[in-house]
C-alpha cells in the first residue's frame, strides 16, 4: 500500500501523506488490535517497520529520526495507539457502552483503597496464550489510569483526557 501511494503521487506534502497514509495504509496494521496485539518485539517491530519505512517516502523526511518525522507529521507510534485502542475498549465494557458483559471480561476491585473507582483486579496467569489476552494485559495500564480519566463522561471525554495523559508515551516505540 506504500508502494501504491509513492507510485502514483510523484509530490508528496506532508499533509496529503499523512491523509493518504490514515486512510490506506494503516487500517491493515491496526486490524483487530484489541483482538489481537502482537507481544513479542520482533513482531511489534516488523508492524512498526512499516510507518517507519513510509515516513521517509516524504522529501526533506528521509534524513529524520523516526520520532523526528513522527512528531513532524503529528502520528503517534503504532505501540501508542494499539495501547490506545485497548483503552478505550476497556472504557467502552466498564461502562457499559459495548453489548459486552463485564463480569466476562474482568472483576471489580472491591479492596483498594488507592487509585481510582474502577480499579480491576489482576489476575495472575502463566500461560503466555493467556497472558498476552485482552483481558489481562490491558489490567495494569488501566488500573494506572487517574479518577479524572477512567470517570469521563463520554468516549470522547475519554480520548482526549487519555491523550492528555499520555501524551509523553505518543513517540515512544
Amino acid at each position: 500500500m506504500t508502494g501504491l501511494i509513492k507510485r502514483t503521487f510523484q509530490h508528496l506534502e506532508p499533509t496529503i501523506f499523512t491523509a493518504l497514509y490514515k486512510t490506506i495504509v494503516r487500517p491493515h496494521l491496526e486490524y483487530a488490535n484489541v483482538i489481537w496485539k502482537p507481544h513479542l518485539r520482533e513482531d511489534i517491530n516488523a508492524i512498526e517497520r512499516v510507518q517507519r519505512r513510509a515516513t521517509k517516502c516524504i522529501p526533506g523526511f528521509f534524513d529524520l529520526d523516526y520520532t523526528e518525522r513522527l512528531k513532524n507529521l503529528k502520528l503517534p507510534s503504532l505501540v501508542y495507539r494499539r495501547n490506545r485502542m485497548d483503552m478505550i475498549q476497556t472504557y467502552k465494557i466498564v461502562h457499559g457502552l459495548d453489548n459486552l458483559d463485564y463480569k466476562l471480561f474482568f472483576n471489580k476491585c472491591t479492596r483498594s483503597t488507592r487509585g481510582h473507582s474502577h480499579k480491576i483486579n489482576h489476575v495472575y496467569s502463566r500461560l503466555d496464550l493467556r497472558k498476552y489476552s485482552f483481558a489481562v494485559r490491558v489490567v495494569g495500564d488501566w488500573n494506572n489510569l487517574t479518577e479524572e480519566v477512567v470517570s469521563a463522561p463520554s468516549i470522547n471525554a475519554f480520548k482526549n483526557r487519555l491523550d492528555i495523559l499520555w501524551k509523553h508515551r505518543m513517540f515512544e516505540l
